[in-house]
Order: C-alpha cells, then structure tokens, then sequence
C-alpha cells in the first residue's frame, strides 16, 4: 500500500474546464440566470470582427500586460505557454475566451499547490521574522515597523518600489523580488497563530487597500470607497500592473488566515468595474483573477451571478456555466421524422411521381450519410469530454 502512494503522480489540468469547478457541484449549476437567457458554454459566438478588435485592444491588452508580469515574477514560471497563447489570440479574434494560464495557476492555488515541494528548512519562518519586526526586508533593509509607520499616503513610493510587495504578502510561490521566500505549510500555520503578526498583516493590508483608494471597515473585512477614491480610482484604471498586486493581496489572505476578507473586496471592485464604471479597465482582471482566488464555490458564483447582470455586451460573458447538453431521447424518433419531412417535402415540391421518387431517394440517402457523421462525431466528443467546450485566451 505505501508503495502505491509513493508511485502515485498527480496529473497537472490541461483544459480551462478541468481548471474550474465553480459550477459542477450542487443543484445551483441548475438554476435560472438573471434575465431569462439560455446557458451558455462560456464561449461567445456572436462577436462581430470589429468587437473582437476592440476586446483585445482594450481589455485583452491588460491581460497580457497581467500574464507577462505573473511570468517574470515567478521565475518557475514558462514564457512559451504565454507566447503559445497569445499567438492563438490573434489567429482567432472573432471572440473571447477563457484564459487557460489564469486558470491553471489559480487552481494550483486554490488546491494549495499541488506536488509543490517545500524550497528550504521549515524553521527559517523568515516570513513570519520579518513580520515580528526581526529582521527587514532585503534588499532595502527596511523593517516592517517603518512600512507601517511612514509609508502610508506616499503614493509614489507604494508605486515605484517593487520590492516590498513580495514581503508584505508572501505567499507559497516566488515574486519578482528573488530575495524574498515563499511561504511554507509550517510557516503559515506559525504565523496564523501569532497574534502580532496577524495585526501587523491587517495594516499593512490597509495602507494598500488607501493606496487603491479603499478603506477597512470592519474586522470581518467588510470595505468601501475612501475619501480620495476618485483619483486614487483614476490611478488604479491606468496602472495595470496594479492588479498583479491586487491578486497577490489576494491570495496571501487567503494563506494567512483572512479567507473571508476576499468576497468583499473583489465584489466592490467588480462594482466598481460593472456597475459604476470607475475602473473599467479592471473588469476582465477581476473576472478571471480576483474571483478564482476565492476558495468557496458558492462565493464565486455569487460573484460571478452579480457580474453577469451588469456586464456589457452581455454576450460577451464568458464566465458563465457550460451548456447542458440535451440528449433527445430516441435519437432513432428523430432521425425517423426527419426523414418523413423529407419525404413530404420532396413529393411537394415533385413535378411527377417519379421525379418525386428521384428527390425522396436522394434527399433520404442524404439523411442517412448525416446520421452516420452524427454517430462518429457523437463518439469523438465523448472521447474528447468537455474539454471541447473551453479554450485557451491568450493573455
């Protein structure tokens, strides 16, 4: 039995789908979407060619500008699936898509990062030392009492410095700053049990969220505008690589022990994306990062539910459930009347019997060649799974 652990591989996704689980589990994949539209699989098919050349002007251009950043932060991190990627999103810009990077590295998140091997000795905690005061960030050499002490309001140097951000939310993989060290599994478990870490945490998430133009209203992470979220809002709009922070805020809440602080912040960014229009920039980023950093199921549909109503063009939204699939009950029925509307079309339209005969036996021979191609590619979909539903973006 050992051994058959041991050998056991674990088998990295390979589509969009098998990334997502946000709609496969209870009843509530089932229930009707605001505004009486059909389910649909995620994919847009109506989009007209100058739509598809706004989308990746505007909104799709954030995305690359957010994968490339995610790519060189993370040096484990492949250039040529990104490349790969992108190139498949100029081939095909008639319509949007899911982004199959996003997806696969919010999964690995969201699954605690699976057949991911601690980088060094559990004991450092340089994290956690850092938080307690012990030792500074490298390479400034800044401790954490001075972040929290002078650096909230400058603006300009929460912008242009790039190296805090790593120390402030660490997480359990490798950022831009090659000094700072991932987080592990004891590590994390430390420093949720250390009360003045935590409440070091909480402000160092504050001075960020008045930076985006946010503020904390409460310990169960309830927010709201800020006095200064107009230009604070204007900026964030503008600096894309923001939103790289945003996700990495995101999921080293998640890491620490403040799970629950996540929906409401991404729901009023999503507000303000959808709704207000304050940052329109930031909607594909929040749809396809900040909502998959949430762990529970049913917040991300609820997000996503909230998103759907507001989101412009509506069928452009690509984030909704896949398409049932509905499987006539006696396929042999159907082909059966259709081929007797063959036949009344064809003796209809006949000028003799026997030029109606003529019709009838080609258009039923017809049928029958399509049944056929119907049975094959029937069974090429089952072998293919749902799979064929989902394709990558490239962003």
């Amino acid at each position: 039995m050992g051994n058959l652990m041991g050998s056991w591989r674990y088998k990295e996704p390979s589509t969009v789908e098998e990334c997502d689980s946000t709609w496969e589990t209870d009843s509530e994949s089932d229930e009707h979407q605001p505004g009486g539209e059909e389910e649909d699989s995620g994919i847009s098919e109506s989009m007209s060619p100058a739509d598809a050349v706004r989308g990746i002007t505007k909104e799709e251009q954030y995305e690359v500008i957010h994968t490339l950043f995610h790519c060189l932060c993370n040096h484990s991190t492949p250039l040529s699936p990104f490349l790969s990627q992108f190139g498949d999103m100029m081939e095909s810009s008639t319509r949007m898509k899911r982004s199959f990077y996003a997806a696969k590295d919010l999964y690995k998140y969201r699954h605690s990062y699976p057949n991911y091997k601690e980088p060094r000795q559990p004991n450092e905690y340089r994290n956690l030392r850092f938080y307690l005061n012990k030792i500074p960030l490298v390479p400034d050499g800044i401790y954490i009492e001075e972040i929290l002490t002078k650096w909230r309001g400058d603006y300009e140097k929460l912008e242009h410095n790039h190296t805090y951000i790593q120390w402030l939310f660490p997480l359990r993989e490798q950022g831009l700053n090659f000094y700072a060290q991932e987080l592990t599994q004891d590590e994390i478990k430390e420093f949720q049990s250390t009360r003045e870490a935590k409440r070091r945490f909480l402000l160092a998430y504050t001075i960020m969220l008045d930076f985006f133009g946010i503020k904390l209203l409460d310990k169960n992470g309830n927010v709201a505008r800020a006095l200064n979220w107009q230009d604070r809002f204007q900026h964030l709009n503008e600096s894309q690589h923001n939103y790289l922070r945003i996700t990495r805020i995101l999921k080293s809440l998640g890491e620490l022990g403040f799970e629950s602080f996540k929906l409401p912040l991404v729901h009023l960014l999503l507000e303000e994306a959808l709704v207000e229009g304050t940052l329109p920039n930031m909607r594909h980023s929040a749809l396809e990062y900040f909502v998959y950093t949430l762990r529970q199921h049913a917040q991300r549909r609820a997000l996503l539910r909230f998103a759907q109503r507001h989101y412009q063009p509506p069928e452009n939204f690509i984030w909704r459930p896949p398409k049932k699939k509905r499987i006539p009950a006696s396929g042999s029925t159907v082909m059966k009347a259709g081929k007797n509307e063959v036949v009344e079309r064809s003796v209809g339209k006949a000028r003799s019997p026997r030029e109606g005969r003529n019709n009838l036996e080609r258009e039923a021979d017809d049928m029958d060649e399509r049944k056929k191609y119907k049975e094959r590619d029937s069974g090429n979909s089952r072998v293919n799974g749902t799979a064929i539903l989902f394709h990558t973006i490239a962003f």
